[in-house]
Parts: structure tokens; sequence; C-alpha cells
């Protein structure tokens, strides 16, 4: 007979009576339940941070430094401190990313609504809109986008805001987070420029496009089994991408040059899964993008590249 698990350690209650004392209190909750990060911070004490200044209703960018104007020492009542260490309580019994639990999420610096319908966005592509990463490869002819497996939409979103002039079609093989697209679609005032498409792949993709964004389930099947809980809580089917994480990435680059103009790309993110893709796709021409995380998290292809290499 195995033995039974465990129960977990008993962690002490949040106490603290002024803003920067809740978020010190709350780091070392986290940091003692051994909670998972990465989805809108890296670590625990910005995400004590954004609990108690979110909990407390106040700009997630208020300065808690020792500065002139932080807000450190601002008190905080007996009955916000109640809820605060509720929401702490529920961080560490779920296991759910804190974007779940306050129903928002930061992209470069754009507020996004998110639930569990969909996965908590944190694509490396978002920065290279902003940054103009791949500026280089568009033009004037730019006028038709498609971001693939757009999730809660943010992608489509962050592209609109940067090209005025574009049209997108945002499109998921999912009907639940095509809902959760739908509000932040309409919370930017996009419903004119950005279309959704329930489709599998590209299956119900028109085109043609000239830029093709895809941050696809690439995540390999012995990374799966790895993920923190906080991974899990996410819907797998925008995580999982088969044995060496291509399963899904396959069939749309074959697909893909049928749908796309003459001069287009095809911008792709895959994750920590370099190896896998070269292995999968040895000999096709690829431009390497930088990113914060590095270069080898996301990748652009020229149509003629893919058309030499997927021959109709």
């Amino acid at each position: 007979m195995s033995n039974p698990t465990p129960p977990a350690p008993a962690l002490p209650p949040l106490s603290g009576t002024t803003i920067g004392a809740l978020v010190e209190a709350g780091e070392q909750l986290l940091l003692a339940a051994g909670v998972g990060f990465g989805h809108g911070t890296t670590n625990a004490r910005d995400e004590a941070a954004w609990l108690v200044l979110w909990r407390l209703g106040l700009p997630l960018d208020s300065p808690l430094d020792d500065g002139p104007d932080s807000m450190a020492n601002l008190p905080v009542a007996p009955a916000q401190q109640a809820l605060t260490a509720t929401l702490f309580e529920e961080r560490i019994r779920t296991r759910k990313p804190a974007a779940y639990l306050t129903r928002e999420a930061w992209l470069q610096g754009v507020s996004f609504y998110v639930d569990e319908r969909a996965i908590v966005p944190r694509s490396f592509i978002a920065e290279l809109i902003v940054d103009g990463g791949f500026d280089d490869f568009l033009g004037e002819h730019t006028q038709q986008v498609l971001d693939l497996c757009t999730g809660n939409g943010s992608l489509a979103v962050l592209a609109a805001m940067a090209w005025p002039e574009i049209h997108i079609d945002a499109a998921d093989i999912s009907e639940d987070a095509l809902a959760v697209a739908r509000i932040n679609v309409d919370r930017h005032g996009l419903q004119d420029r950005i279309r959704l498409l329930h489709s599998d792949g590209l299956a119900a993709c028109p085109g043609p496009y000239d830029l093709i964004l895809c941050n696809p389930p690439y995540v390999n099947a012995q990374s799966m089994a790895q993920l923190p809980p906080e991974y899990r809580a996410e819907p797998t089917l925008a995580l999982a991408g088969g044995s060496d994480g291509m399963d899904f990435i396959r069939r749309p680059l074959r697909e893909a040059p049928a749908v796309m103009s003459e001069d287009a790309v095809l911008v792709l993110e895959i994750g920590n899964e370099r190896a896998h893709f070269e292995a999968a796709f040895p000999q096709l021409p690829v431009f390497w993008l930088d990113t914060s995380a590095g270069c080898d998290q996301v990748l652009l292809i020229e149509r003629a590249a893919l058309s030499r290499f997927f021959p109709s």
C-alpha cells in the first residue's frame, strides 16, 4: 500500500497594516507555498504586489519603493487586510494563475480580460509587434493579417493598435477562447477591424493574408508532464503540441502558402522547442527574431520559403 500524501504545511496568516507590509507578507506566503510563476510575473515579490494592489483597487504600477511617492506606507484597513488574505489563500489553494483570479492580464501595457476558457496571454510576438521587431518584412502591401490560435485575442488587438490601417482575422478552434476574444475586441472598440473566426487551423481562414501571426500549442509531451499546476490550470488544447511539440505546427506550415499573398510572411512562436522545430523542418530557411528571452523563441518564414519546402 502506498503512503498517503502528506498534508501541505500550514501557512502563517497574512498580516500587515500597510501596503508594503502586506506585500512583504504575501511574498513570504507565496514562497513558502512553492507556487509557480510565469503568467504575468516571474517572482513572488512581483506577484504579491500584483495581488495586493489589485485587491485594494490601486494601479498595478503604483510605486512601492522607498521614494517620496511610494505607497508602501499607506495604511490598510482591517476589512481590506482580510479581503487580501482571502485572495492569497485562493491563489495558494487553487494554484490558479493570478490572472484567472483577477480576470485581468497585461501584455505590453495593455489590459486584457481573461478567464479559464483561454490561455493567459504572454506571447513574445507581442513585444515584437510593439517594438517593430519584424517591420522590415512589412510594407504598404501589408493590409490583411491573420492571428492564428488567437486565444483571448490579445495579439490581434495589439496588432490593430500598432498598425491602424490593417484588418485582422483572429482564428481559434476553441469557441470558448473566441468568446473571451470577443470581450477584448469589444472592450478596445476594434469590432470593425478584427473579425473572429472559428477555425481548425487554417480551414476557415480565407486569406490571402500579408502577415500571419501564430502562437500555437507547442509544448512537447515530456515538458507537459512536468508543468507546474498553474500551467495545468490552462486549457490543454492551447498548450500541448504532441511528442515533439510540432503536431499542430506541421499542418499550417504546409497549408499556409495557399492563403498567403506573394510577399507575405509568417511569424511563429515556438518557445523552448527550437531543437524540435529544426529536427522536424530541416533545411527550412527561417529568420530567428530577437526577443527579451533571446533569439530562439520566435521565427519568421517568408511565403516563398514555405512554397519551396512544401511544394503543392
